[in-house]
């Protein structure tokens, strides 16, 4: 079989769209919970709104918490991950 260079264009781009997902491939529901709960925890640490007009919970976190606690690991992750991200708050990669 020959391959085409439109092919491996193909398959580059493939590659880019599934390279997010190998991290979490090999993961075990006990470790994304895990992974789950540490997120969590340094987002709650580290970005408490407290005093008057702090404008209640955080709604995207609660959700977060909410799909780690129903099996959805890998939404909750992501959420986890872009609230840490855009509150600029430094968290392990996952591994």
């Amino acid at each position: 079989m020959k391959i085409r260079p439109g092919m491996l264009v193909l398959f580059a781009a493939a590659g880019l769209l599934l390279a997010p997902l190998s991290g979490y491939a090999q993961q075990t529901d006990e470790q994304l919970a895990a992974r789950c709960a540490q997120l969590g925890a340094l987002f709650d640490r580290y970005n408490l709104q407290r005093g008057e007009g702090s404008g209640g919970p955080n709604m995207a976190r609660l959700g977060a918490a909410l799909d780690c606690q129903r099996g959805r690991y890998r939404q909750g992750i992501r959420t986890l991950e872009e609230l840490l991200q855009g509150s600029r708050i430094p968290y392990p990669p996952a591994g």
